[in-house]
């Protein structure tokens, strides 16, 4: 008689194991999300620092700026 080969219950291990990790990265995904949601937006202030000040539209000629702050 023939011997029936393992191949059953290794394949039912390894479907096993899939299962395993597509459940902690669905689990990772839901954490992330959570997280996200629950923290403040990292680092947005009011007003960047670079374009501060300056107004929509034409500038003032730099001649009038360097005269004002002389």
């Amino acid at each position: 008689m023939a011997r029936r080969s393992g191949s059953t219950f290794k394949k039912r291990q390894k479907e096993m194991a899939r299962q395993q990790r597509q459940q902690d990265k669905f689990a990772r995904r839901l954490q992330k999300k959570k997280e996200q949601k629950d923290s403040p937006a990292p680092g947005v202030p009011d007003e960047d620092p670079d374009i501060a000040g300056i107004r929509p539209g034409p500038q003032p000629p730099i001649d009038d700026l360097l005269n004002d702050k002389r």
